[in-house]
């Protein structure tokens, strides 16, 4: 009997002490805090979610002079200039609408019903800014917005002169290199800091910044990057063949439409260097560029693309060169 209730007293004792150790574990495990997902995670996770437009066809959101052309009385089809004043009232698309880059979010939200409209097209000098608010309206959630190609120096031939005859150039297809250059190694994401926790805040307050900041500021003139391309991460967005006709030393291809996610090369880029991106006319480049900064990434286009250093050997090789064959004698309002 004694040994029975020695038995009992000692279990009774065990299981106190049992219980006080997996309490106290309990107790300790709650305490434990977990690192909670960056901004930057919070924003990409959401964007990609929702299908970011650049990794995806829809990331050739450009159209052709001749379709502006047909369908500037289309009502299903909104015009939006966001050239100077001057440059506007100096000639302009029969219908389009004069709209500061800087308004563009504003304007989009309080002054039209987008939904309502088929194509909603931006224009600018080249098509390169176009292109790029292109890209930050298309991630603000706008599918329908499109950027005219060349901007207005398709549509007549004295715009033209002042933008895309003067910054066409053969100037350095004999810098050109076609060795094929690596990726850099796996590195950190940009850090955000907008102070914002939910997906939707954080792309509003980056949003607002980009379209505050003018686009001119994320602009670099192929001469600079070839006088010191280590001064850069040069992104080459073109496909394989392409690149290997020829590229900016240094310069590392990214395949259109699917490299730039979390999933492939997104985290090869960067964050403690100037990323300079170029394709062959800048203009989807400059739909990289909106992406990449509205991620936190420090970003640039090369102006024009490769037009504006081997032009001719785009030609030769029958690629997207821009020529006198691009410009049409489009009436334009005075």
């Amino acid at each position: 009997m004694k040994k029975l209730s020695f038995f009992l007293v000692t279990l009774i004792i065990s299981t106190v002490a049992f219980s006080s150790g997996f309490t106290s574990n309990s107790t300790n495990f709650e305490n434990v805090t977990l690192n909670p997902p960056s901004e930057f995670e919070v924003l990409l996770e959401y964007m990609e979610s929702n299908g970011v437009f650049i990794n995806t066809d829809a990331s050739t959101a450009i159209i052709n002079a001749d379709e502006v052309k047909k369908n500037y009385k289309n009502s299903n089809y909104l015009l939006i200039d966001i050239r100077s004043d001057s440059w506007f009232e100096f000639g302009h698309i029969k219908n389009a609408k004069n709209v500061k880059a800087s308004d563009l979010l504003t304007y989009f939200e309080s002054e039209i019903s987008p939904n309502d409209f088929d194509k909603i097209v931006m224009i600018c000098y080249s098509g390169q800014s176009a292109a790029y608010y292109t890209g930050l309206l298309r991630i603000a959630g706008y599918d329908n917005v499109y950027s005219m190609k060349w901007g207005m120096s398709s549509w007549r031939t004295d715009f033209a002169e002042n933008s895309w005859t003067k910054n066409t150039t053969n100037n350095f297809a004999d810098k050109v290199e076609t060795t094929a250059n690596i990726k850099s190694d796996v590195g950190v994401y940009p850090v955000i800091n907008t102070g914002k926790t939910e997906a939707k805040d954080i792309l509003r307050v980056r949003l607002e910044k980009a379209f505050a900041t003018p686009y001119k500021e994320y602009i670099l003139k192929s001469p600079v990057v070839f006088e010191n391309p280590s001064e850069y991460y040069i992104v080459n967005y073109n496909t394989e063949d392409v690149y290997n006709m020829g590229h900016i030393p240094g310069a590392i291809q990214y395949e259109p439409s699917t490299s730039l996610s979390s999933t492939v090369d997104l985290n090869t880029l960067p964050v403690d260097k100037k990323i300079a991106i170029y394709c062959l006319t800048g203009q989807r480049a400059a739909h990289v560029v909106a992406y990449l900064n509205i991620l936190g990434y420090d970003s640039s286009n090369i102006a024009y693309g490769a037009n504006s250093f081997m032009n001719k050997v785009l030609k030769a090789n029958k690629k997207d060169a821009f020529s006198k064959k691009e410009i049409n004698m489009y009436p334009v309002i005075e």
